[in-house]
């Protein structure tokens, strides 16, 4: 078993996504599933149906009229919507998590991981016009690994954070010397147990392979990593603030040819997390 595997292990029997999140998975990968075929999935989750009931009522969507049954609130947010937004919440309840301390805060990944989310699906449908669903899906997940790291070795994660500074070698250079692994793998072969597309799954491996000059700014990695440089900018870091950041090549030309439509898009983020955060409680 490889290092990131022993972590995962070790993670699975404290916290995962949820079973129902690859169950999802599989219907919206499928052609022929129906929204009765997601409405008999979401029955099996309570917890997941007060939860969408309630985002689907709040003013984030801005609906006149009450929803109070699952099939309509399924038939308005739609297939990819409703598993992106199931998504997000596991994501949030694992970083309801204990394991915060002065040199980390669970709260700060969260808001990094859902800015990151929200930029990237901005990029995809603001600056390339694509659907933006699975752009999302990118930056929400981009950062799991760190979160396996934080609950399977807290010792060693702890290390790490208070090894992280401005002129150190970068976070994942320092995860390779502390855990043998990082969390771009880790995130990878998470992405790759749920189900998520082969798009997506690479992406999250290889959000950090800055010395790549072939990555295509439109491509699921080109916009992670754009987004991973825009929200670093705007102070939404994961772990600490004031850490190097930097891009491929050719997706720094691609902003510098483009900068005027990123300045706009890099002014009214900020917005956007907000309503996301009232929408999810935070």
């Amino acid at each position: 078993m490889t290092p990131a595997e022993t972590l995962i292990e070790k993670f699975k029997k404290i916290r995962t996504l949820p079973h129902i999140i690859t169950r999802l998975v599989q219907l919206v990968n499928d052609e022929d599933a129906t929204l009765q075929d997601f409405e008999e999935v979401i029955r099996l989750d309570p917890a997941l149906v007060a939860r969408l009931l309630t985002l689907v009522n709040s003013s984030y969507f801005g609906l006149t009229r009450k929803v109070d049954s699952i099939s309509r609130a399924v038939a308005l947010l739609g297939m990819k919507n409703l598993h992106n937004i199931a998504v997000t919440d596991a994501v949030q309840n694992m970083l309801r998590s204990p394991s915060g301390t002065i040199e980390f805060s669970p709260q700060r990944l969260w808001l990094h991981s859902a800015a990151s989310g929200i930029c990237c699906k901005m990029i995809a449908e603001r600056i390339f016009t694509l659907n933006g669903d699975d752009a999302y899906l990118c930056g929400i997940l981009h950062d799991i690994g760190l979160i396996v790291a934080m609950e399977a070795d807290q010792e060693t994660f702890l290390r790490l954070i208070e090894q992280l500074t401005p002129d150190c070698p970068s976070s994942v250079a320092l995860e390779q010397q502390l855990f043998q692994t990082d969390h771009c793998e880790i995130g990878y072969i998470l992405a790759k147990e749920w189900r998520m597309s082969d798009s997506i799954a690479e992406a999250i491996r290889d959000h950090h392979q800055v010395d790549d000059s072939d990555i295509a700014p439109h491509s699921p990695t080109g916009i992670l990593q754009m987004s991973e440089y825009i929200i670093q900018q705007l102070h939404y870091p994961a772990i600490k603030d004031g850490l190097a950041s930097s891009l491929a090549p050719s997706l720094a030309a691609h902003i510098q040819k483009n900068v005027e439509e990123y300045k706009v898009l890099a002014e009214d983020l900020p917005e956007e997390l907000q309503k996301t955060n009232n929408m999810y409680g935070n």
